[in-house]
């Protein structure tokens, strides 16, 4: 009888080879696919959201929810929305979030709402007169151009008062990056300038854009503060 063959040696490389080119085909493709499943995800969220925002804004002559700056935890606008919202818990966490399961926990979400259509400006000095206020869906003269919530960076507090940014200081891109995450869905590690990915963005009307990180930061090295609504 004739004893079965064994592999040689430059066969088995030659199979090591193929799974090794197999693997570096495969695994980019399976981590592409659920990063866009992931950002699906999240772009819905923030539609929901949107959706919520507007209800609650024809309800209450225009007024959008406050948040926690200024004011007790439980007006943490992502939990006003609550009542217009299927399940408030599934829908304040991004699935990207690498501190998902601590922000479920606390209480907090990994969408924050921008500054301006939320926190009223006043003077520093008594009687602090108001000098800005956007807070009213009804003084938003281009509600398609104008931001109403971001995801949050990764560095914010595991908090329920970390529900809103602070946009009003966003002159540059440090700034903006502590604040919110441009970069969120992305293939391979993080850049050290947080420029290779991108991230969806509710705006005021209650659509959803997905902008590149370059966009945003090239933006911000013009000048510009795209979250001030434009018009005003």
């Amino acid at each position: 009888m004739r004893r079965p063959r064994g592999f040689t040696l430059i066969e088995l490389l030659t199979v090591i080879a193929i799974i090794g080119v197999l693997a570096a085909i495969l695994i980019p493709t399976i981590s592409s696919a659920r990063v866009s499943a992931q950002r699906t995800v999240s772009t819905s969220n923030l539609r929901q959201l949107g959706q919520a925002l507007h209800l609650y804004a024809n309800e209450h002559a225009g007024r959008f929810p406050a948040t926690t700056h200024g004011n007790p935890t439980s007006e943490s606008w992502v939990y006003t929305l609550a009542p217009y919202l299927g399940n408030v818990d599934e829908i304040r966490i991004c699935p990207a979030d690498p501190r998902r399961r601590e922000r479920l926990q606390a209480g907090a979400t990994s969408y924050v709402l921008n500054e301006f259509i939320a926190v009223v400006e006043r003077a520093p000095f008594p009687p602090h007169p108001v000098t800005e206020d956007f807070t009213n869906l009804n003084r938003i003269p281009e509600p398609s151009r104008t931001f109403a919530a971001f995801i949050g960076a990764d560095a914010l507090p595991v908090h329920i008062t970390s529900d809103h940014t602070h946009s009003r200081l966003w002159t540059n891109w440090g700034r903006v990056v502590s604040d919110i995450a441009p970069d969120r869905f992305r293939n391979g590690s993080r850049h050290p300038q947080r420029t290779n990915g991108s991230s969806p963005y509710l705006f005021v009307d209650g659509h959803v854009v997905v902008h590149p990180a370059t966009t945003v930061k090239d933006w911000i090295d013009e000048g510009t503060n795209f979250a001030r609504p434009p018009g005003l």
